[in-house]
């Protein structure tokens, strides 16, 4: 099962499971993906920044590649293949497609800034990975320091057939969802789906943009399937009121450095995975934060009992 542009739904970033010494926990590996499948996810994301990928030695990554992909019941698997050398990212992606992912994921590096930059560094990924390759443009200039205005998205896209996916992660970056659609509604850019992140903070606006669903791993992917759904089915107080009852608790999961303590804080209470461990160097939870989040957990569970735990 590939990618496509028409690609809709959730697909939820996964966490890297560890054990406290920092080791790889395999065995929640294969929890957290039966997790996501049970909850009713379109596709998983892994070995993206939120999945402490540049932690990993390639052989974890290879062998998370392979658990996933074992567990998952046939859903489809996006890999994050982004490196700093071309080597790397021809190695992981082409043993990922082997071993039966949908796509890989690439953001630009730190480095590029022109425009030409850009768009040449994405030719020369494509030649890298295979142009038989389905892949996602990660844009995420929040973390990557890459600009990349709706035009230049535009260009990548014309220039490799093989992009069918924009993960779109710029803040505010509402604007850039209608100008891409203009765009692909007057024929001058062909379809490409878009899958959004950060942390899903804008979701309920997004799709109302013209958003095909949710690239992101809030603790609860339950919620992002709703707002999903409801905001395709043209319900959109319904999107809104349950993006609502999560939103103190979505938020608070998006502070810069703690965000994914929160959010495997979260994943540990709810039994998916073993360990809220991040590996080394990483932050960890003060009492002060634990009580915010048994507190805000309170709240959310008010409206949806999926939060009581």
């Amino acid at each position: 099962m590939t990618l496509s542009t028409q690609t809709k739904g959730v697909y939820a970033i996964a966490p890297t499971p560890f054990l406290p010494d920092g080791a790889l926990d395999e065995t929640s590996v294969g929890r957290v993906t039966e997790f996501y499948a049970e909850a009713g996810v379109d596709g998983i994301t892994i070995l993206g920044i939120m999945g402490e990928a540049q932690k990993l030695e390639p052989e974890e990554s290879l062998e998370i590649v392979r658990r996933v992909i074992a567990s998952a019941g046939g859903l489809p698997i996006v890999v994050g293949v982004s490196a700093p050398g071309f080597a790397a990212m021809r190695r992981l992606a082409q043993q990922a497609m082997s071993e039966g992912a949908a796509g890989v994921m690439i953001a630009p590096p730190a480095a590029m800034r022109t425009d030409d930059q850009i768009a040449g560094y994405f030719s020369q990924a494509v030649a890298a990975v295979g142009e038989d390759v389905p892949f996602v443009l990660q844009d995420h200039p929040q973390v990557t320091t890459v600009q990349m205005a709706p035009k230049v998205v535009r260009r990548i896209i014309e220039e490799n057939p093989s992009c069918v996916m924009l993960k779109h992660e710029d803040w505010p970056g509402l604007e850039k969802i209608t100008a891409l659609r203009n765009w692909q509604g007057e024929g001058s850019m062909r379809p490409i789906s878009i899958l959004c992140g950060n942390g899903a903070l804008f979701l309920d606006f997004e799709m109302r943009r013209g958003a095909d669903g949710a690239m992101t791993g809030y603790a609860f992917p339950e919620m992002l399937i709703d707002v999903v759904r409801h905001s395709a089915a043209g319900d959109v107080d319904a999107a809104h009121d349950i993006f609502d009852a999560h939103l103190p608790l979505l938020r608070y999961e998006q502070q810069p450095v703690v965000g994914l303590a929160i959010r495997k804080h979260v994943l540990q209470r709810r039994g998916v995975i073993a360990h809220e461990t991040l590996r080394r160097p990483g932050a960890g939870l003060s009492s002060a934060a634990r009580a915010e989040i048994d507190y805000l957990l309170r709240r959310v569970a008010r409206s949806d009992r999926r939060a009581a735990l």
